[in-house]
């Protein structure tokens, strides 16, 4: 699919995803790209929606808005993030394919997989559990969103796509405590650990969970790649093909920051699902995509730029 001329809607488009994203189609010569913020339209409810698509009148949906968090978030709010990410989605997509959308690009999560996969997770795997207790209703409402693409594909012959992001980082991520992912946390109690001189750290677990983490940007780049050249309905990996353990991750920040002192394990806390390593072959295969940013390369920028933000979250 040729962009140029298209009219796109980028749902989340000034998230942290979103902006690379918007930028990414800018770079593809997109023809008019609408990211509307949430205060103007509340996607939980279908008349904002039905606003959103008369006003912006998109020939391409990219479904990037949620309702997310780390491990503390998703056990605090499971019923808030079911209900966000199910309702927003599934009334989006009913509403493109009444408004005759020429496509719908949905941007899933790796919480969709089962809490005990083998590694790497294959794309087939998807079914063949429940996933890991912490997210599941986060990831369960992700998932019904790849069967109502493929329902909608089968009777209606609607042009949807399901994309599963590995886990993100990089400029522009959330460092709130409250609600940040594993990368932008550390690096947090990172920095306020040298800041404040203090001698140590304290991390969520054990240290042994594995997890695969793509940049940010190449994450963009992935998912604009598929929107032009990706129409099946079978799901689609992104991510690099490469884990670590969150104890080795620990290790890699605090000697990029010069952190030189203790690492407190919390064993009463939970490591949330014990391996996340995802096979990529299909992204390569169908839309020749492959990830060319490395993990320390990455955190650096990502170091570098939060500290250069970091008044932004204290």
């Amino acid at each position: 699919m040729n962009l140029d001329n298209k009219r796109i809607l980028v749902t989340g488009g000034n998230g942290f995803l979103g902006k690379h994203v918007v930028e990414e189609l800018k770079c593809n010569g997109a023809g008019v790209i609408s990211a509307p913020l949430s205060v103007h339209y509340n996607l939980i409810k279908e008349n904002d929606i039905l606003e959103m698509l008369y006003e912006s009148k998109p020939d391409i949906v990219i479904h990037l808005a949620a309702s997310v968090g780390g491990i503390g978030a998703n056990q605090k709010n499971p019923g808030k993030f079911f209900y966000d990410n199910a309702i927003m989605g599934i009334q989006l997509m009913e509403q493109a394919r009444i408004n005759n959308v020429e496509k719908f690009v949905t941007i899933g999560t790796v919480c969709c997989y089962p809490k005990y996969t083998r590694l790497p997770f294959k794309e087939k795997d998807l079914w063949n559990g429940y996933p890991e207790e912490t997210n599941a209703a986060y990831g369960l409402a992700k998932k019904m969103l790849l069967v109502q693409g493929q329902a909608y594909k089968k009777q209606y012959d609607f042009n949807s796509i399901f994309l599963i992001p590995v886990n993100l980082y990089g400029l522009g991520d959330n460092f709130d405590l409250d609600t940040s992912h594993v990368i932008p946390a550390i690096i947090k109690k990172v920095h306020h650990a040298i800041h404040n001189k203090e001698g140590s750290i304290t991390i969520w677990g054990d240290g042994t969970a594995t997890r695969e983490f793509i940049y940010v940007k190449d994450a963009a780049e992935a998912i604009i790649m598929a929107t032009k050249g990706y129409d099946k309905g079978d799901p689609v990996n992104i991510g690099t093909g490469d884990d670590i353990s969150i104890k080795e991750l620990v290790l890699i920040i605090s000697d990029i920051m010069g952190f030189e002192g203790f690492i407190n394990w919390d064993h009463t806390k939970p490591n949330g699902q014990p391996k996340r390593k995802l096979d990529v072959t299909r992204a390569k295969e169908e839309f020749n995509f492959e990830a060319t940013t490395t993990l320390i390369n990455g955190l650096k920028e990502t170091i570098d730029w939060y500290q250069g933000n970091k008044d932004l979250w204290n």
